[in-house]
């Protein structure tokens, strides 16, 4: 009765806003997917880092099964899924979105977030090699094409272009594999427009996230890891830029009123490292809330903003993607983010499902908190398994980072 009562009394979204809008174009990715197969066209699952500009360009529908993964996670789905896995012979060692993609293209049916079952995938290993095997058995599996981009680990600072010319290669066989599969072709006139879309949502996206050097920030960092789904699957989209757009515009207007979706008063300002807990969405973000604490920025947001200039700037833009740079390079991009932003104190997510990701971060952590003379605390968690987490340890970490941030105020 009482939930009915909340329910009844809760303030309808606003559909002018972009909260209401985003949530929208990441939904309507979805139900494209679906409307696309129901016409007899050929739909692809894709990896979040392969280059959206490809399907987009081509009028392709494609889904995203780390989004899906991330939603059937966050929804109370994960464990079951990833145990249908484990069932098969997976270890529980490898990624949990890989678990839950693996069990959905067997069971073909997850309540979490339903997706229309795919007619090639589409690869790309600069997130990480676990990707590769992953996308191999879900080929395997389904008896389908699999489109393979490798993009190296790039030791340096700057992009060769020794590796800007090998990956273009790739990306242009991408494209004549797709044109092949699906019978659509390539328009360098339609590539130039996603281009331009991809850009203004990027930039705009970019300059949202920025508006957290204001104090108080005029957003809740949470709020970042729901838009985001956009950037990930729609940025090519006029939707997405015009909604982007109108994010930044929200968010310059919250500071200018002295306002912000940050329910509180904002105590302290960290940086969240790391890919979210999205089954203890709400744990980790009212472990922070409830002291006072405002989650300004993260890594994982701003890695989805791409601004390129042609088509090989694109193809050195995906070789720079968080998890394909080096320590010093990461490092540096994160330092700037603690500055720009006056972070406090950092909190590192140690994710059993991304070792790739975890496996610097205490070095590079050290160094981040040496650089900016911030406290620095790491919980034990995982992206999508509920497994993985404890929300007692969790507590007790946030506690003490807020305990040496409360004392760096006081001294």
């Amino acid at each position: 009765m009482a939930e009915e009562q909340v329910k009844k009394h809760r303030t309808p979204p606003d559909p002018n806003s972009a909260k209401y809008k985003l949530g929208q174009i990441a939904a309507k990715a979805y139900q494209d997917a679906f409307d696309a197969k129901v016409r007899g066209e050929k739909i692809g699952w894709c990896a979040s880092n392969f280059p959206v500009e490809i399907p987009e360009t081509l009028g392709i529908a494609v889904v995203y099964p780390e989004n899906q993964a991330a939603a059937i996670a966050a929804r109370g789905f994960g464990q079951q899924m990833c145990e249908i896995s484990e069932a098969d012979g997976y270890s529980n060692d490898i990624c949990a979105y890989a678990r839950i993609s693996l069990a959905y293209a067997k069971t073909k049916d997850c309540e979490g977030q339903q997706v229309p079952m795919p007619d090639f995938v589409l690869c790309c290993n600069n997130i990480c090699n676990c990707m590769i095997k992953w996308y191999e058995n879900l080929a395997k599996e389904l008896g389908i094409p699999m489109i393979m981009i490798d993009i190296p680990f790039n030791p340096d600072y700057d992009v060769p272009e020794s590796e800007v010319a090998y990956v273009k290669a790739q990306f242009l066989d991408a494209i004549h594999q797709l044109e092949k599969i699906t019978g659509k072709k390539w328009s360098p006139e339609k590539y130039k427009e996603v281009m331009e879309y991809s850009g203004r949502s990027s930039r705009a996206w970019l300059a949202a996230t920025a508006t957290a050097k204001y104090e108080p920030s005029p957003f809740n960092g949470f709020d970042l890891l729901n838009h985001m789904a956009v950037m990930v699957t729609a940025r090519g989209k006029k939707e997405a830029a015009e909604a982007m757009e109108l994010l930044l515009k929200e968010y310059e207007q919250n500071h200018a009123e002295g306002k912000s979706t940050y329910r509180g008063e904002e105590k302290y300002r960290i940086m969240f490292e790391g890919i979210a807990c999205w089954p203890y969405l709400r744990a980790t973000s009212h472990g922070l809330k409830d002291r006072g604490i405002n989650m300004v920025t993260t890594i994982y947001a701003d890695a989805f903003g791409f601004i390129y200039k042609d088509f090989d700037d694109m193809c050195a833009q995906y070789c720079k993607v968080p998890n394909a740079i080096n320590l010093e390079y990461a490092r540096d991009k994160r330092v700037k983010l603690c500055k720009e932003n006056k972070v406090e104190g950092l909190l590192v997510h140690t994710n059993r499902s991304c070792k790739l990701w975890s496996g610097f971060m205490p070095e590079m952590s050290r160094q981040i908190g040496e650089e900016c003379g911030i406290p620095v605390a790491s919980f034990d968690g995982d992206q999508a398994d509920p497994r993985n987490f404890s929300e007692a340890q969790y507590d007790t970490r946030v506690q003490g980072l807020t305990e040496i941030m409360e004392a760096n105020k006081e001294g």
